[in-house]
C-alpha cells in the first residue's frame, strides 16, 4: 500500500491505463484535425471522434448525433442553461432549480438573473433530495427549464430523475441533469429517465480532465440553443473550436469501460465504502451521516464528526486524501453551501469529510483510512471541552457562555 491513500474520487480520478493506451497513437500518429475533410490524417481523426461519440451515447441511452463535445461539466452547463434561456426567452423566463446544486449550475443561473430570468431555488429534504411535488408545486406557465442534478457532488444523494423528468415532459418544460457524478456509477438512460439535456464530465469516470459532453436531445422535443461559442461551426454549430481529438477518444474509452463495468464495481465500491461507514460509526459517537441512505451514490460517504474542525482533521489524517466539501470550493473557509441548504448545523457542517471510493481503491486502503480517522478524531476530542461536556450529558448550545457581571 502507497502512502498518501486516495480517498477523493468525487474531486477527480485517475486515467485508467486502457484509456491512456487508447489515446497515445492520437498524439503523434493520427494526429489529424478531425475537421479536415480533404486527407486520410482528417478522415482517421473524424472516424475516432465518431466512434467515442457512439461509446457515450451507449452509456446514457442516447443517438451519437445527440452528443456535443465540450471541455468538461462547467462549459456544459453554460452552454445548456444560458443557451436554453436565450432561445426560449420568448416563451418564458422562468427558471427552477436547487440551493445544494454545483456552483456551475448556481453560478450561471445567478447570471440569468441579471439578465432578467427569474430563478426558483427549491430546497432539498434533510437528506438533500428533491421531491417531484417541489418541482411541480414551483411550475409556473412561464418556466421554460428544470435544472437539477442527478447525484449530489458533495453527500451523494441521487434526486428521483425519471419521476421529475416525466413531470417536465407533462408540462412541456425542458429538464437539464448534471450527471457528472452518477454516469457510469449509476443507470442512466436518457429516454427512460426523460431527460433533454444531461452533462457529464471525463475525470470523474477514469478519463482525461478537459473533456466533457452536452447531450441535446434532438427529438420529442427537439432541443434548440444559442450557441456561446462562435467561430467555425463545429459540433452543428453548438460548440466551435477544434476538437481535442485524443481526449475525446479517451473520454469514449471511459465511458466503454463505465458501462461495461458499472454494475460489479457499484457492488464493490458500495461494499467498501458500507465497510467504512460501519467502522467509524461502532468505535466513535457523535457522529452524523450527511446524505440520503436509501438513495445514494454506491461509493461516497459524507459524515461529520462533532466538536472536531474539518480541517484540523483533515491535517490529523495527512496520510489520507479525503475533501471537506466540493473540490471547486474547498479554498474558501465558508462551510459546505450543500450542507447549509439540508439545513445541517453549522458546528455540524465545518465538521464534514467527504470520502470517495474509486476503482481503484482496496480493502486494505478502506481500513487504513478507517483507522486514520477513528485514532485522529479522538485525539481531538481529548482537547476539546465541549466534548467533555456532552459525554457528561450536556448540551454545550444551551450554555450561557456570558461571565455574570
Amino acid at each position: 500500500m502507497k502512502l498518501p491513500i486516495y480517498m477523493d474520487y468525487q474531486a477527480t480520478t485517475p486515467c485508467d491505463p486502457r484509456v491512456v493506451e487508447a489515446m497515445l497513437p492520437y498524439f503523434t500518429e493520427s494526429f489529424g484535425n478531425a475537421a479536415s475533410r480533404n486527407h486520410r490524417y482528417g478522415w482517421e481523426a473524424e472516424e475516432a471522434v465518431e466512434k467515442a461519440r457512439g461509446q457515450i451515447a451507449e452509456l446514457i441511452g442516447a443517438n451519437p448525433k445527440e452528443i456535443v463535445f465540450t471541455s468538461g461539466s462547467t462549459e456544459s452547463i453554460n452552454l445548456a442553461l444560458k443557451g436554453v434561456a436565450e432561445m426560449y426567452a420568448e416563451k418564458g423566463k422562468h427558471i427552477i432549480t436547487c440551493s445544494a446544486e454545483h456552483k456551475a449550475v448556481l453560478d450561471v443561473a445567478k447570471h440569468l438573473e441579471q439578465q432578467g430570468f427569474e430563478v426558483t431555488y427549491l430546497q432539498p429534504d434533510k437528506s438533500g433530495r428533491v421531491s417531484v411535488e417541489a418541482v411541480a408545486a414551483a411550475l409556473r406557465p412561464d418556466t421554460i427549464l428544470v435544472a437539477l442534478m442527478w447525484a449530489n457532488n458533495e453527500v451523494g444523494t441521487l434526486n428521483p430523475i425519471r419521476e421529475i423528468g416525466a413531470l417536465c415532459h407533462e408540462k412541456g418544460v425542458l429538464f437539464f441533469t448534471d450527471a457528472t457524478q452518477a454516469a457510469g456509477k449509476v443507470p442512466v438512460d436518457v429516454e427512460a429517465d426523460h431527460v433533454d439535456l444531461l452533462c457529464l464530465s471525463g475525470h470523474k469516470i477514469y478519463g482525461p480532465k478537459g473533456v466533457g459532453i452536452l447531450y441535446v436531445r434532438r427529438r420529442n422535443p427537439r432541443v434548440r440553443l444559442v450557441a456561446q461559442m462562435d467561430g467555425g461551426g463545429h459540433e452543428r454549430g453548438m460548440r466551435s473550436g477544434t476538437l481535442n481529438v485524443p481526449s475525446i477518444v479517451g473520454l469514449g474509452k471511459a465511458c466503454e469501460l463505465a458501462r461495461q463495468e458499472l454494475p460489479s464495481e457499484a457492488a464493490r465500491t458500495a461494499a467498501l465504502r458500507d465497510h467504512l461507514e460501519k467502522r467509524i460509526f461502532a468505535e466513535l459517537d457523535f457522529v452524523h451521516l450527511n446524505g440520503n441512505r436509501e438513495h445514494r451514490l454506491p461509493n461516497n460517504l459524507n459524515v461529520s464528526f462533532a466538536y472536531v474542525e474539518g480541517e484540523s482533521l483533515i491535517m490529523g489524517i495527512s496520510d489520507v486524501a479525503v475533501s471537506s466539501g466540493s473540490a471547486c470550493t474547498s479554498a474558501s473557509l465558508e462551510p459546505s453551501h450543500v450542507l447549509r441548504a439540508m439545513d445541517v448545523g453549522e458546528d455540524l457542517a465545518h465538521s464534514s469529510i467527504r470520502f470517495g471510493i474509486g476503482r481503484f481503491t482496496t480493502q486494505e486502503e478502506v481500513d487504513f483510512a478507517a483507522s486514520s480517522v477513528i485514532g485522529a478524531v479522538k485525539r481531538l476530542r481529548e482537547l476539546s471541552p465541549l466534548y467533555e461536556m456532552a459525554l457528561e450529558g450536556i448540551d454545550p448550545k444551551t450554555v450561557n457562555w456570558q461571565a455574570p457581571h
